[in-house]
């Protein structure tokens, strides 16, 4: 991957700022790359990578600006946008705002960062926290030198060396998200779990941390059979931090991390999931200007659990008027602007039903006609605390420093609704 030049343009094409890297292209390929964009758009074919005569451009459009990489070597396409994307967040860590002006007002400092995020056309550092201890915005800088960090020149560049905190603490968050769509007639037509380990670490020194899952394949790979159940995990994506040599050879998730909050791992679990909370709406109409709605709410997971703040928002016809509500828990309340009920209960626990009954006017008889099987799904939100859906567990966390010190883990689990709908009849 070596990129020839990065221009910034206006949304004219004019050049803003342009860094040469390789002596290859000329600042003519920047019209060259307007008069493309144009013939494109023109055709309906705009694409964020343009190959004309021997040369590629690679852009992205920010407010009022395109970021373009020219290069006239086969580059990895991918590796490059998410380069741009990169450097469009250093300059936000700097600017507040990615715009014409604040490029114009700042052009020493743009081409100061520039000049560390790229060395002869190949990406080199791209962390904005780090790159602020050394490039500063200030108009009055001292005259000491000032050292780069030791995270720009080892391997550890998310993090900074000489970290201290008075207590040591480690907060892993297990948050899975369901996915789910159930038919009219109660089948699951689609389930997923989509999880993400969320971390904070307060950790003094450089420490090295270990997490074990009960991944399956782990188990598989040890041939252990143990009573506690593994989950098979798919789509795994890992912070820059984790070590994948150690994890493809034994799973071992190990990693120095960073100070602060940041995601550790995200992966996917495509497997039948069966509704966690349920719900039944049945439809009558006692005479064409009136609808009826006798709705029940179950819960279909464990008694000593519960969902909490769990909100059902149930589809009225666009014209619906005068609606009297009558629920057995939590509260009911019609919004005319999203056309639903939406149905809020702040507890509900494992085990439980509970119903609601609503009637309402339909003045317009061609209206109800018209929306007959056409009613949008109920959609449903909740948060179920010290909860994982597909068993997910951590069966360690293990924090090492050379210091020696003790860390305290703490570990939370929560199962949330992601796209969760149910259709009507």
């Amino acid at each position: 991957m070596a990129i020839s030049a990065i221009f910034f343009l206006d949304i004219k094409g004019r050049i803003i700022i342009f860094r040469d890297y390789r002596g290859d292209v000329s600042p003519k390929y920047a019209e060259k790359f307007m008069s493309k964009i144009n013939e494109m758009e023109e055709a309906g074919k705009l694409s964020p990578v343009i190959y004309d005569d021997g040369v590629t451009y690679l852009y992205l459009q920010v407010a009022n600006l395109y970021l373009l990489a020219v290069t006239r070597t086969n580059v990895n396409a991918c590796s490059t946008l998410v380069f741009l994307h990169r450097l469009v967040d250093v300059f936000r860590h700097y600017f507040q705002e990615l715009e014409e002006e604040s490029l114009r007002d700042n052009f020493v400092i743009v081409y100061e960062l520039l000049d560390e995020v790229m060395d002869f056309g190949y990406p080199q550092f791209t962390e904005a926290k780090i790159l602020s201890e050394y490039i500063k915005t200030d108009a009055y800088r001292m005259e000491a030198i000032v050292k780069p960090p030791m995270a720009v020149t080892n391997a550890v560049s998310w993090r900074m060396e000489g970290i201290r905190h008075k207590k040591n603490e480690v907060f892993l968050d297990v948050v899975e998200s369901v996915n789910l769509l159930v038919s009219s007639a109660g089948q699951v037509v689609l389930s997923e779990v989509v999880g993400v380990l969320k971390m904070r670490t307060f950790l003094s020194g450089m420490p090295e941390c270990k997490l074990g899952l009960n991944d399956k394949v782990l188990f598989e790979s040890q041939g252990r059979s143990s009573k506690q159940k593994a989950v098979e995990l798919e789509d795994i994506k890992f912070h820059q931090c984790v070590r994948l040599a150690r994890f493809e050879n034994d799973r071992t998730i190990s990693f120095i991390p960073p100070d602060g909050a940041f995601d550790l791992m995200t992966y996917r679990i495509s497997q039948n999931i069966k509704p966690l909370i349920m719900v039944d709406c049945i439809v009558e109409k006692p005479s064409r200007s009136r609808t009826e709605y006798l709705v029940k709410a179950r819960s279909q997971f464990k008694e000593r659990s519960q969902a909490n703040t769990v909100e059902i928002s149930l589809p009225l016809p666009a014209d619906a008027i005068s609606p009297a509500i009558k629920c057995s828990q939590g509260s009911a309340a019609y919004v005319p602007e999203k056309s639903a009920l939406v149905w809020t209960i702040k507890s509900f626990p494992g085990g439980k039903e509970y119903s609601l009954r609503c009637h309402f006017g339909l003045p317009s008889v061609e209206a109800e006609d018209e929306g007959k099987g056409k009613m949008p799904p109920i959609k449903v939100k909740f948060e179920i605390p010290f909860f994982t859906v597909s068993g997910v567990q951590v069966r360690y966390l293990k924090v090492i420093e050379k210091s020696g010190y003790q860390a305290l883990p703490w570990v939370r689990y929560i199962t949330t609704s992601g796209n969760y709908e149910i259709r009507m009849v």
